[in-house]
């Protein structure tokens, strides 16, 4: 396909299982027209969606529902994180996903493969067998990263901590296979902080208070509700900004609660302007999602850490108290000792600050358009 008439096609293998793998993939083709300008042609294919047999044709819509058991979630995340699992796993379900990999080749014919989500590698380098085009996976999950990431016929595995990259040793990749560059996150999110302030403004809220942005992801998940009323009525001179994303019933609930609260309130569902949202906040109060922290440490935002999903969202709390870049406060309460101690102690929190911006990875997204171009002989 890559003749000289033609703009290398570069392939990337996603699901809308989490918002994780879509942003992942749109950061990296951001990046690539950042630094190539239209160089390259790039795709998104949903490995379930668009091509998987049902049920697995189902699992975008099912993901969120299975993540709300978080116990159960767990169980199955540990039970199949293991190098024979998988192994055994991928063996068994080949016959049944052959014909939908196959597909993926014959109609979508690449000159780079990236794939950004676990499930995608194993089947895809079983169909298109020994000799393939360049191979890159990059890992979406922070620390705890399931064995099903790496395989070992890759030409690079893109890792976003060095923890990760201890996985992949683990798991039978070779040094040389592995880079470590941060997480790929949206170019709005890699910008300079600017006067926050003037955001402020821009966005209606009071600028002269600690201003607390409270998310659950896209789905309003988490509890939220409890977290926001016990802020609300803990008398802290501050400003709440609340995301319920795509909860419109949550939404609801907190409009009509804040008109019995003191402190000015903003209550929002989902929202495309994230970037500036952070960029004008002074604290994020949410779960540890892997995307969430990344965006948070690329703009300098302390996190409080409410929940978390087990599994491949486990080793993330520790990864961010490590930094110093945030604490895990599961209770509501903890959360406001945590803001009382923030505002009475502001050198404190200018220290948090200062370690989200050093452990921040801006330029992942860039490196890794750069090395996926240098695999591609356009």
């Amino acid at each position: 396909m890559n003749h000289q008439d033609k703009k290398p096609h570069i392939l990337f293998l996603f699901s809308d299982t989490g918002g994780g793998h879509r942003s992942a993939a749109e950061a990296i083709i951001e990046a690539m027209h950042l630094e190539f300008g239209d160089r390259f042609m790039p795709e998104m294919v949903d490995i379930f969606k668009d091509y998987a047999p049902p049920p697995l044709k189902k699992m975008p819509e099912l993901y969120p529902k299975l993540v709300r058991i978080p116990r159960v979630w767990e169980l199955g995340y540990n039970i199949s994180d293991g190098k024979p699992q998988v192994k055994v796993l991928a063996k068994s379900a080949w016959p049944y996903v052959r014909g939908s990999f196959n597909r993926i080749i014959n109609e979508h014919p690449s000159d780079s493969i990236i794939s950004v989500h676990p499930l995608a590698n194993a089947p895809m380098l079983n169909a298109l067998g020994d000799n393939h085009p360049p191979f890159i996976t990059v890992v979406t999950d922070l620390v705890s990263t399931h064995a099903a990431w790496y395989d070992k016929r890759v030409d690079l595995c893109l890792v976003p901590t060095r923890t990760a990259r201890e996985h992949a040793i683990k798991y039978g990749l070779k040094p040389d296979q592995i880079k470590v560059f941060g997480l790929p996150v949206a170019n709005r999110f890699c910008q300079p902080k600017g006067d926050s302030k003037q955001l402020r403004h821009q966005l209606g809220w009071p600028q002269d208070r600690m201003t607390v942005i409270l998310v659950g992801g896209g789905e309003g998940m988490g509890p939220l509700e409890k977290i926001a009323h016990t802020i609300a009525t803990a008398q802290l001179p501050l400003t709440l900004v609340i995301i319920a994303g795509r909860n419109n019933k949550l939404k609801e609930r907190l409009e009509t609660l804040k008109t019995h609260w003191r402190i000015p309130t903003f209550i929002y569902g989902f929202v495309h302007n994230m970037p500036d949202f952070m960029r004008a906040a002074d604290v994020l109060v949410t779960k540890a999602g892997p995307g969430t922290i990344s965006e948070a440490l690329n703009t300098g935002l302390p996190i409080i850490m409410v929940s978390y999903l087990p599994g491949q969202e486990t080793g993330n709390i520790s990864y961010v108290i490590s930094k110093g870049a945030g604490v895990w406060a599961p209770h509501p309460d903890q959360v406001v000792q945590t803001l009382r101690n923030w505002i009475e102690q502001p050198e404190q929190y200018a220290q948090t600050v200062a370690a989200c911006q050093r452990a921040a990875r801006p330029d992942a997204a860039r490196k890794i358009a750069h090395i996926i171009a240098d695999t591609v002989k356009a």
